[in-house]
């Protein structure tokens, strides 16, 4: 799906590189998202270390970064802004143990019924939101402690250090890849306007936009443990619970998705249950110990794959050199320019949309066209997960609408005089209308017959279909026998009486969906 430099065989010195450009990458990001939910950014960092390390280790996709996002951010404003910081902890907490019974309860396996329309319209809109992102770097404050739109040599600069960085990343793996080429281009940029002392935005600039304090910093301590400042009765719990579902449903499905892009890119499978426990774990942790939680990060992702970094170790170095940053190398961090990030961001944007999806348009059904384009908007306008979730809805209806209309039923009379009437294709909640209109229960014989071995009932609402048919007969004063029909309709079958007759030997063994079968 995605066309970049990215080798299926993974070693430690490629983990070890790749995620020092991913702790790059991940400093203005959980800047940003803190911002978004209106705490102070060492929550973000602190939630971008935390979620990044133990999902690391105990997830169950190697290579896949999280941390902070800003999907999840978006819900935490209003929860801080009225409730305060604290209950924002809890409510993570309480996040984390719903991901993790969703992990335990093995609910991971359900990403596989996202269509892969619905994909492709994720992965789409996810590069237009990941672009749209950095264009908030090419503001600064006025002298009224405004933003404005950068203008003039300011402007110029920037736009030509994205475009090194971005050459840099393009045609340095073709010289060589003993190391990441997005980390090459962030220190040669760095150096660069270091040495000409160019005027350019920098990450402790940026930081200090978002805070609007001049004296802000990255620099911070170690995480310390405290248990959420909250009363623990029935009202607070009323007042987080909401806010846990919609957290621990988006953080899910973007990390399930995100699981399933880099399966595709790697050619490896991560396992989904393993990680809704592991991302459950990380957001426990980060309640008690004051980030604001998290979950997997397409962007930091697909750096992290086209940088090389294929294992945990991976993941744990961005993590831990995160740390670093914060505890003993803020200085370096804050002068890296914004536009050396910003440039590595526009590559995975390149990166990640589909630009097959506007040739397959005029070729795939306008109903898949269709879920594409609307997947793109809905993600662009509202987030991710409410994206996928109207994408699968709108697939479904689809799907039920098409296959409604393959249920036909021939009729005929047989040897004896009795109606027999063949019903091919699913008996479903989409078909049943258009199946009941096809029998004439006022002009067949007495004798009724109906054939499902060529049908298969799928559902609940199939079997009332069929019960109501059995009434119709039933009150015109006919007999009408049912074959080859399924072992659970018979049992449901109780309101025909003893006037409906079952052919019991000739019927398959086959069940409706169950647990099981899942």
């Amino acid at each position: 799906m995605f066309e970049l430099h990215a080798s299926k065989v993974g070693n430690l010195k490629n983990d070890v590189l790749s995620g020092l450009t991913v702790a790059l990458a991940l400093v203005p990001e959980a800047v940003a998202f803190a911002f978004v939910a209106g705490v102070e950014p060492l929550v973000g960092l602190y939630a971008a270390f935390m979620v990044g390390l133990i999902t690391s280790i105990f997830g169950g996709r190697p290579g896949m970064i999280s941390g902070a996002t800003g999907a999840m951010a978006v819900v935490m404003v209003s929860l801080v802004a009225i409730h305060g910081v604290e209950y924002l902890f809890a409510c993570v907490v309480l996040t984390g143990i719903l991901q993790i019974l969703a992990g335990i309860f093995k609910l991971g396996k359900f990403i596989r019924l996202v269509p892969h329309p619905v994909m492709l319209g994720f992965v789409n809109g996810l590069a237009i939101v990941i672009f749209l992102a950095q264009l908030g770097q090419f503001k600064v404050t006025n002298e009224a402690g405004e933003l404005e739109w950068m203008m003039g040599t300011q402007l110029y600069t920037m736009a030509g250090l994205i475009v090194l960085t971005m050459a840099i990343i393009h045609f340095l793996p073709k010289l060589t890849k003993a190391v990441p080429s997005s980390l090459v281009a962030i220190v040669v940029v760095t150096i660069l306007v270091q040495s000409l002392g160019l005027d350019a935005r920098t990450v402790v600039d940026f930081v200090r936009d978002m805070t609007n304090d001049p004296s802000a910093s990255i620099a911070g301590g170690l995480p310390q443990f405290a248990i959420p400042n909250v009363p623990f009765n029935l009202e607070t719990l009323k007042v987080i619970f909401p806010f846990a579902i919609v957290l621990a449903a988006i953080g899910l499905i973007e990390s399930l998705l995100t699981l399933t892009l880099i399966d595709e890119l790697t050619g490896t499978r991560g396992r989904g249950n393993r990680e809704c426990i592991a991302q459950g774990a990380s957001n426990a942790v980060n309640g008690f110990f004051g980030g604001m939680g998290g979950c997997a990060m397409i962007g930091q992702s697909m750096i992290n794959v086209n940088s090389g970094g294929r294992g945990r170790a991976s993941g744990i170095t961005a993590a831990l050199a995160l740390l670093g940053f914060i505890l003993f190398a803020s200085g370096l961090i804050e002068i890296i320019p914004l536009a050396a990030l910003v440039g590595v961001m526009f590559i995975v944007v390149i990166g990640t949309f589909e630009w097959s999806s506007f040739r397959i348009l005029g070729k795939v059904p306008k109903a898949d066209a269709f879920v594409i384009v609307l997947v793109s908007g809905v993600t662009v306008a509202t987030d991710l997960a409410v994206a996928v979730v109207v994408g699968v809805i709108v697939s479904a209806l689809v799907f039920a609408w098409e296959h409604a209309k393959h249920v036909n039923v021939k009729r005929t009379v047989d040897e004896q005089g009795s109606t027999v009437y063949e019903v091919h294709g699913p008996l479903f909640f989409g078909s049943i209308s258009n199946f009941l209109e096809q029998f004439d229960v006022s002009n067949d014989s007495d004798d009724v017959i109906v054939e499902f071995k060529n049908s298969r009932v799928a559902d609940h609402s199939a079997i009332e279909a069929i019960d109501t048919l059995a009434e119709r007969y039933i009150a015109s004063g006919k007999t009408m026998h049912l074959r080859h029909l399924n072992s659970e309709c018979k049992q449901l079958l109780t309101k025909a009486g003893s006037l409906v007759e079952i052919n019991v030997i000739e019927d398959p063994e086959y069940h409706i969906a169950t647990d099981e079968l899942a």
